[in-house]
């Protein structure tokens, strides 16, 4: 842990202490000056908002030092590697903004360098061959207070191991009979370091490999050696690892020939409330069909929050935001939710769209009669220009901006009382027509001509503004309203209870909404405010006779008021 305090010590302004830690690297000519760090990603699942934290500071810390960064895929157990990860890997890293070139790597183009480093540790009596079970090997291994029990295959010739490690490379004994383990000391303080298992009998053909192998190196034991057989000077790694340090410096010490050998650091890992980050349990997710699959805009993958409408720009930020400390913390996810708030009221047009649909009638206005209507795209950037918008006898506005008999403070449509439609006219409430059973077919209004932009009255002020749409020009489209996957903050944080016992039954609501007539010309997962509703994009399963829209996240956040989020 020593080796890493130096850097906090000395942090500069503007700095996290990683960059610390490489600054003074470079200023003390490690490494030939060099900076060279890697994503080593297992290609087993979708990447999520996790990994974005790793990936921007792999990549984030290559780029600010001039320095490289390699994509490394971790393919050490073939039972739960797929092509499909891999693609989808590199697809949301490059959609994240960074580019590996042509550094593309897998643990598997070193299996046989590592199986030749396995083979060397045996010669020189560092590794042998246990012939037990890992059940039982991790009971021997003891507790941090008492040493562990010596395996009694521990003093095997090394000759013997030798051709032990071969048998079980040419598939002569079955899966979990025999295992190679390091020799180090099973008294050490650090669990790790008790002759850990180097290698197990995997009999699954691996999607680069075939069959050619039939042992598969650990995670410990692949990660740090590729580094150093790729030249990397830092290894960037979640605090869980801190542990597993010595023993990476241990693989290292054995290999290394010159001053070069590369450095392991650890940061705190992203957690969110609200959310799970567990490959495993979001793959259960999918797999019993709680979600519509790994890029179901609830599910917390890249894929998923770019279907969303999450852009990468308010990833990065967000990631910015919250920092890379030595500490393990929750971060809230609403924070997460301001970052694509803040980026989007920047980016995203604002457009008409009405989700809850209550027809006005406007009874002095011309039959017949169509105006287009000049609007802002965006008040935040006059560059986006201008558009217009159809307006015409009937419109639609939200059932919930009427009210037939309104509190004091209501500001919206009422008998009697004006509003301003948006970028059109000011009207007044007449009359309005119910059902037998009470409820709001249709209101009748007036509009005064004088209002529109331009008019002599277009600077009449009242206090409630409206959004609408054109009834004879509005376009149908399904609005899939998502919300948090999860009801409760912590839903992996109950012993005994599976994360799914708090799914949020409300997390997906679709309904049927109607936009304006220019929206028939987006393309998939162009984003939008949706005045007065929030932020939505175009799904990608959208087709010119069925618009689909997904809603980002609402204007405000109202879980922090304790409800779910609504229209």
């Amino acid at each position: 842990m020593n080796d890493n305090r130096s850097g906090e010590n000395n942090l500069k302004r503007g700095l996290n202490f990683i960059e610390a830690i490489v600054e003074e690297d470079l200023k003390e000519g490690k490494n030939g000056n060099r900076v060279h760090t890697r994503f080593p990603p297992e290609p087993n699942g979708y990447l999520h908002i996790g990994h974005a934290k790793a990936i921007c500071l792999d990549f984030g810390i290559a780029e600010r030092y001039g320095g490289k960064c390699n994509l490394r895929f971790d393919d050490t157990n073939p039972i739960k590697e797929e092509t499909e990860y891999i693609e989808s890997i590199r697809e949301d890293i490059h959609w994240l903004g960074y580019d590996w070139e042509k550094r593309e790597y897998y643990a598997s183009d070193y299996f046989g360098q590592l199986y030749n480093f396995a083979v060397d540790l045996i010669r020189k009596g560092l590794a042998y061959v246990d012939d037990q079970s890992s059940d039982l090997i991790a009971e021997q291994k003891g507790t941090p207070t008492v040493p562990g029990i010596e395996s009694p295959y521990r003093s095997r010739p090394a000759e013997e191991n030798l051709s032990l490690f071969e048998k079980m490379n040419s598939g002569a004994f079955p899966e979990g009979s025999r295992v190679l383990r390091a020799k180090i000391d099973m008294a050490s303080p650090n669990m790790h370091m008790r002759d850990p298992i180097i290698y197990r009998i995997i009999k699954h053909p691996h999607h680069r490999t075939g069959n050619r192998w039939h042992v598969y190196p650990m995670y410990d034991f692949a990660h740090g050696q590729c580094d150093y057989f790729e030249g990397i000077t830092h290894s960037l790694c979640t605090l869980e690892f801190e542990v597993h340090r010595p023993l990476y410096n241990w693989f290292i010490d054995q290999l290394q020939t010159d001053d070069y050998r590369p450095r392991q650091i650890e940061f705190n890992r992203l957690n969110l409330n609200y959310t799970v980050l567990s490959k495993r349990k979001l793959l259960e997710l999918v797999k019993e069909g709680k979600v519509n699959g790994w890029d179901d805009p609830r599910m917390p993958t890249l894929c998923g929050l770019r279907r969303r409408g999450y852009t990468p720009e308010s990833i990065r930020n967000f990631v910015a935001s919250i920092g890379y400390t030595k500490v393990e913390a929750i971060n809230d996810v609403s924070l997460l939710e301001f970052a694509i708030r803040e980026d989007l009221n920047k980016r995203a047009p604002r457009v008409m769209a009405v989700l809850n649909p209550l027809k006005v009638i406007l009874t002095n206005y011309p039959e017949g009669k169509t105006e287009e209507l000049e609007t802002i795209n965006n008040p935040e950037d006059e560059s986006m220009g201008v558009r217009t918008i159809p307006f015409s006898k009937e419109i639609y506005i939200e059932r919930d901006d009427f009210m037939e008999d309104p509190p004091k403070k209501y500001f919206r449509l009422a008998p009697g009382r004006e509003v301003r439609l948006k970028s059109a006219y000011i009207i007044k409430c007449v009359d309005y027509k119910t059902d037998e059973q009470g409820n709001i077919l249709e209101v009748y209004c007036t509009y005064d001509e004088t209002t529109r932009s331009g008019g002599p009255d277009a600077d009449r002020k009242v206090k409630g503004t409206l959004h609408w749409v054109s009834v004879l020009h509005a376009l149908e489209a399904e609005i899939r309203l998502y919300d948090r996957l999860y009801s409760d903050p912590d839903p992996s944080g109950h012993r005994g209870k599976d994360p799914k016992t708090f799914l949020n039954p409300d997390s997906l609501k679709i309904i049927t909404g109607y936009v304006e007539p220019g929206l028939k010309n987006s393309k998939p997962l162009d984003h939008f405010q949706f005045q007065r509703v929030g932020y939505f994009n175009l799904d990608p399963d959208s087709t010119p006779g069925r618009l689909i829209f997904n809603r980002t996240v609402p204007l405000r956040d109202t879980w922090s008021r304790g409800q779910a989020s609504g229209t």
